[in-house]
């Protein structure tokens, strides 16, 4: 479960308003609000709360259970660690060109 704190959070990292975030996760924009203004856990369907959390994946965000290591014990958010394998070849060449130009001062 994932609490309206987390989920007003995710939004605001992700840069997302509530309705872009509706339209994502094919919700309705009152659904949105209704679960931000909820007192602390999220209360839906499995359906609306499964829709909600895969639109947060797809722009790259992962909700942080209590307890998780290295979150210092609290609920959050955070961006999903990118993986280097799911980079396109041209995304790792413009990468490596742009180390190896700031390691020459350029």
């Amino acid at each position: 479960m994932i609490t309206a704190a987390q989920l007003r959070a995710a939004r605001a990292l992700a840069s997302l308003d509530q309705r872009k975030l509706a339209e994502l996760s094919g919700l309705s924009l009152p659904t949105i609000q209704r679960m931000e203004t909820s007192e602390d856990l999220i209360r839906g369907n499995v359906d609306s709360l499964t829709k909600l959390i895969a639109a947060f994946e797809g722009v790259g965000i992962e909700f942080l259970r209590e307890g998780v290591v290295g979150s210092g014990g609290g609920r959050g958010v955070r961006f999903k660690k990118p993986v280097a394998s799911a980079r396109k070849p041209a995304e790792i060449d413009e990468a490596a060109d742009d180390s190896a130009l700031s390691r020459e001062g350029g």
